[in-house]
């Protein structure tokens, strides 16, 4: 029996299923290549099988193949055709396999007339069945056999196999006869999803043929229900794996929501059920439209695009999109920058618009699988589905015929109910928040089909903007169904300033979502505050949300607070322009449109004055008073304040934050309601110390007291009741054992943080000491709080990233940096001999922040604050620290505060007489310094025209 080789994929046979037309001959000749092999058989006095010309056949093939992987590449930068490139890389793939079998059997084995049972099919399954690979895809290989294996079949897959590993691919095979491969596709649905992508690469056509028809009559006849559930529940599962959202800024292209794997999904469930070959005979047998088939073919396009670019940057299968990725691929794809958008968020905002299509044609696929199996069928599973239809058959919404409840959906009545009247497109969505309704399949593929109806006749309609209002500020799930009407993109078209942020992300490592996500769950954090399932985490927020009269104010201002993203002004300022437009129209008086734009303008005036303003200092309480003006002001603010910090992403909001929140709030109610408060400074201290008392109760009572008088009023104020307690068990130990010096490390593995909990003596070297200790280990500081007691001792609580995954890794880590700490502080080693035996980090070459030092004498009457912003990276804040202690500055408080790659670190400071920094001369010296140790890692001041702060001011204090 003779041998097929397939040389290329544009020879393909009648009954093929994936007959994919690409000329592979400028990329690779495979008849010169066959010459050449046949050349070094003939020159082998083996024929082919010795070890020498096994040497040379795979240098040959590594030369050839780097050529025409080059060729492809070149190619592919030219026209960004990603399938294309995909196809290209799959067709030389193919000419390798078969060049190698071919010369196997010719020359290395002899037998180029096979027999009966010496028959074989090698097979591409899986994504290199489809026709496709990635520069870095594995190659999966089915080695296909008539019956059992022969000594001859043996010998060739061995050949091909450890010259394929040699040649640097990773392969995934099996050897199966075809009944093998039946009984194995029926009980796995993994394999039976790799055998239905499959593809002859060279063999025996018959044996392939036969087991097309057998896989067809015996796994996939009658099976399409099961195999469509099973597809789907993986592809839940994949989601939950990955955060269940299409939203994360660093996506994954593979595998995450919205990428090619669910477009993988989405064509054999069709393909499975149907029984198609192609996208395009969906579009024929009327499944999708042909606007959605050009969806499919541009969105599977533009993945395989950014997939296979970013194999060739990194040189592996990569499938995350990484920050440090995103520019390169950006620049690649060709995307340039736009007044208030980075070219690397243009491209990310296609990608996230991408990924949301995918979902819509996800979604109408699964419609119309549902309307095909409610179609009742003969006999005994007729009846049954009758039955099925009358229970669950069609229900009244009271006050419309438009719509109606479909086994627990809205429905639509009739195919014309959006054109009838275009206010119904907004009307649905009111419609199910009353009624509590999930959205049908077919009402949003509907919905989406009719968004050319929403003008601005629609946008000005007051019982739209009236429905819509309604929607927002839903009191049970406003998130679910504002969220159902951005997926059918209804939302940003009736708001078209909504529209511009969809998709949108931000460069940032801080933010974890896009910017309409990053919205939406502002909302769901707003309304379940309302709802009171949140009470535990955000207790002050919970009783203030029940005294809120002007809910709608609060809903509307959480919506579009950072609506105004990607433009070039200020995203706040400008967002408040679009509240004074978008208000009146949505129906808010005069008084509600002011409260919303001042929502907007100043939505991180309060977390931004609670993480970097010493909230202890007078002057900063009544600066941010003047700001808020009112307790209305004061309320609303906090709860959007909440809402907005967990909305950013995982692990961003902590205890810390809230109880800084919560002392800002306190501090500042008096100030606006004229000393009417619900509760005094004095009392709220005096219930603070109560607190700790109690949960000191097995100390005995001179003990607590003697505790209780260490720690000055702001320590009670502003530490959350969990961490007092946590620090008084470390100091009541370190105090016992008479050592001056303790540390104690704790994990936290859910917000993947350590903190370091230091002991010492106080002295203004102490912070510079315990963060050069850090840095000496490569450990980065996320954020840091300084306390200072009544008996000459500090307590520095240190929060460093994480660098293991598991907890013992990470506690043995912590345990290190401490003990580098206390050699440092014990004289026993030096900053400079630490750092030296680090290697430098930086941080990821995508991100450049271009420090900044402002230096201000207003924002406190006591003392002069420092602020600092910049890139982080690991020993900014020794070096920072460093810096101030060789300048002679008296640090009272630090103010620590990481936003992902940008650290803003604000210090209050005196001279070394107390007093604040007025000489313009020396602020200058100040800034040059610390703009130098910002853009110079682990360096030395500059000395040139700077006078030493010692000959000015005399030696530091020991």
């Amino acid at each position: 029996m003779s041998h097929q080789a397939v040389s290329n994929r544009a020879n393909v046979v009648p009954d093929d299923e994936n007959a994919v037309q690409i000329d592979v001959s400028p990329f690779i000749d495979s008849v010169g290549l066959a010459a050449r092999l046949t050349k070094i058989a003939e020159a082998d006095s083996a024929g082919g099988a010795s070890d020498a010309a096994r040497g040379a056949v795979l240098s040959l093939l590594r030369e050839t193949i780097r050529e025409a992987r080059g060729r492809i590449e070149e190619s592919f930068r030219q026209d960004n055709a990603g399938l294309d490139c995909a196809k290209r890389l799959a067709s030389v793939q193919d000419v390798v396999i078969a060049t190698i079998h071919d010369f196997a059997l010719r020359h290395v084995f002899g037998s180029s007339n096979l027999s009966a049972g010496e028959r074989m099919a090698i097979v591409a399954v899986g994504g290199y069945g489809r026709g496709t690979l990635a520069p870095g895809s594995d190659i999966d290989l089915l080695f296909l056999l008539p019956y059992k294996q022969t000594a001859l079949g043996e010998q060739v897959v061995e050949y091909l196999l450890y010259l394929l590993w040699d040649l640097g691919f990773k392969v995934g095979h099996a050897t199966r006869d075809i009944d093998e491969c039946i009984k194995l596709a029926r009980a796995d649905m993994t394999i039976r999803t790799s055998i239905l992508e499959r593809w002859l690469i060279v063999g025996d056509q018959a044996l392939f043929d036969e087991l097309g028809q057998r896989f067809e009559s015996e796994v996939v006849e009658g099976t399409s229900e099961a195999f469509i559930a099973a597809k789907l529940a993986e592809r839940s599962a994949r989601h939950a794996k990955l955060g269940n959202t299409r939203y994360l800024v660093e996506p994954n292209v593979k595998e995450g929501k919205g990428g090619l794997r669910d477009l993988n999904t989405l064509f054999w469930i069709a393909k499975y059920h149907y029984r198609v070959r192609t996208p395009e005979a969906l579009a024929e047998l009327g499944v999708i439209s042909r606007r959605e088939l050009r969806l499919f073919q541009k969105a599977e396009d533009f993945l395989w695009a950014v997939r296979c670019h970013m194999h060739f940057v990194t040189g592996k299968a990569e499938e995350r999109l990484s920050f440090d990725l995103q520019p390169e691929i950006a620049d690649r794809l060709g995307y340039n920058a736009h007044p208030g958008l980075k070219d690397v968020e243009r491209f990310m905002k296609h990608y996230f618009l991408i990924a949301k299509d995918v979902g819509d044609l996800t979604r109408i696929l699964c419609a119309a699988l549902e309307e095909q199996h409610a179609k009742p069928a003969p006999g005994i599973s007729g009846i049954r589905n009758l039955v099925r239809s009358l229970r669950s058959r069609a229900k009244k919404i009271p006050g419309t015929i438009d719509f109606h409840i479909d086994n627990n959906r809205i429905n639509v009545s009739s195919p014309t109910v959006f054109k009838d009247d275009p206010v119904n497109l907004v009307r649905v969505f009111r419609l199910a928040a009353s009624n509590e309704l999930e959205y049908h399949p077919d009402t949003l593929k509907l919905i989406r089909r009719s968004l050319r109806l929403i003008n601005g006749e629609l946008r000005e309609n007051r019982e739209a903007n009236s429905l819509f209002l309604d929607v927002l500020t839903d009191r049970t799930n406003p998130e679910f169904h504002l969220r159902r009407m951005n997926e059918a993109g209804v939302l940003g078209r009736f708001i078209p300033e909504f529209g511009k942020i969809v998709a949108m992300m931000q460069f940032s490592m801080y933010h974890h979502y896009t910017v309409d996500e990053h919205l939406l769950r502002t909302i769901d954090n707003l309304s379940r505050i309302e709802r009171g399932e949140l009470t535990v985490d955000h207790p002050m927020s919970s009783e203030l949300v029940r005294s809120i009269k002007d809910r709608r104010v609060l809903y509307v201002a959480s919506l579009i607070h950072d609506i105004a993203k990607g433009r070039p002004e200020d995203h706040s300022i400008a967002g408040a322009r679009v509240a004074r437009k978008l208000c009146p129209r949505l129906g808010l008086d005069e008084r509600e449109t002011d409260l919303v734009s001042w929502l907007v303008e100043d939505h991180l005036v309060m977390s931004m004055t609670a993480q970097q303003r010493d909230i202890n200092d007078r002057k900063t309480i009544l600066d941010f008073a003047e700001r808020v003006r009112t307790l209305e002001r004061l309320n609303l603010l906090m709860i959007l304040t909440v809402c907005d910090i967990r909305a950013v992403g995982p692990g961003v909001w902590n205890g810390w934050k809230g109880q800084l929140l919560r002392t800002l709030y306190l501090e500042t109610e008096p100030t606006l309601t004229g000393g009417f408060t619900r509760s005094t400074r004095a009392e709220r201290l005096g219930a603070s110390r109560e607190r700790l008392a109690a949960r000191l109760s097995e100390w005995s009572e001179a003990e607590r007291a003697e505790y209780l008088e260490l720690h000055y009023p702001n320590y009670f104020l502003t530490t959350p009741l969990e961490e007092q307690v946590r620090h008084a068990d470390f100091i009541r130990d370190a105090s016992s054992s008479g050592e001056p010096l303790a540390t104690r490390v704790r994990t936290d593995v859910f917000q993947g943080i350590t903190e370091i909990m230091v002991l010492a003596p106080d002295h203004p070297r102490l912070l510079s000491s315990i963060a050069g200790a850090c840095a000496g280990a490569g450990a980065n500081i996320a954020d840091a709080q300084v306390f200072t007691m009544s008996d000459g001792r500090a307590l520095d609580v240190l929060v460093l990233n994480r660098e293991f995954t598991e907890d013992a890794d990470e506690l043995r880590r912590g345990e290190r940096i401490s003990g580098y700490i206390r050699a440092l502080l014990q004289g026993k080693d030096t900053r400079r001999r630490l750092i030296s035996g680090q290697k430098s980090k930086r941080p990821p070459a995508a991100f450049s922040i271009h420090p900044s030092v402002r230096i201000d004498n207003d924002l406190s009457n006591q003392f002069t604050v420092v602020e600092i912003e910049g890139l982080d990276r690991p020993g900014l804040l020794s070096d920072l620290t460093r810096a101030m202690a060789d300048l002679n500055l008296d640090i009272r408080s630090a103010h620590i505060s990481t936003y992902g790659e940008k650290a803003v670190d604000v210090f209050y400071v005196t001279d070394l007489l107390g007093t604040k920094i007025t000489s313009d001369s020396r602020t200058e010296r100040i800034i040059a310094w610390l703009t130098h140790m910002f853009e110079n890692p682990g360096s030395e001041p500059p000395t040139v025209g700077i006078m030493p702060a010692e000959k000015v001011y005399g030696p530091a204090r020991p």
